[in-house]
């Protein structure tokens, strides 16, 4: 799902307890991850619950080399969270993820008033994960 097709819903959606059943949605129809990719390497500091984001930078189209993530938690919100942060930065290049700031988005979506202080730095944990892997998949072999 794209994060415009997220934030379109998102219009729909009167109170907060149809979005937070909206974001357990997306969590649900996130690409699995493999039992190989739940490591310590790939778990992220700073959350709550467990989460695990691996990324892979995709050079299948040599002009346009782009990462791609796979994640999971153990928290249902969380994995929505995860399907989100996926819709706004997977299939991007590295250049355009570092340049890309979700805040704008977090805020259309109202998930900076409706998340827990917890939650809120999770979530930004996650998002610095997502950036040093784009900032290292710059960097020359």
């Amino acid at each position: 799902m794209s994060i415009n097709g997220i934030i379109e819903d998102f219009e729909f959606l009167d109170d907060w307890e149809d979005r937070y059943r909206y974001v357990i949605e997306l969590g649900k129809a996130l690409e699995p991850l493999s039992e190989s990719e739940r490591t310590d390497l790939n778990k992220v500091n700073g959350c709550v619950s467990q989460v695990w984001l691996s990324s892979k930078v995709d050079k299948s189209d040599p002009d346009f080399p782009h990462l791609k993530f796979v994640g999971d938690s153990d928290a249902h919100i969380v994995r929505g969270l995860i399907a989100i942060l996926f819709a706004i930065f997977s299939n991007r290049s590295a250049e355009e993820i570092m340049k890309t700031d979700p805040v704008t988005t977090f805020s259309q979506l109202g998930l900076k008033e409706h998340l827990t202080p917890q939650r809120s730095n999770g979530l930004f944990s996650m998002v610095d994960r997502i950036k040093r892997d784009a900032r290292n998949a710059l960097e020359p072999a």
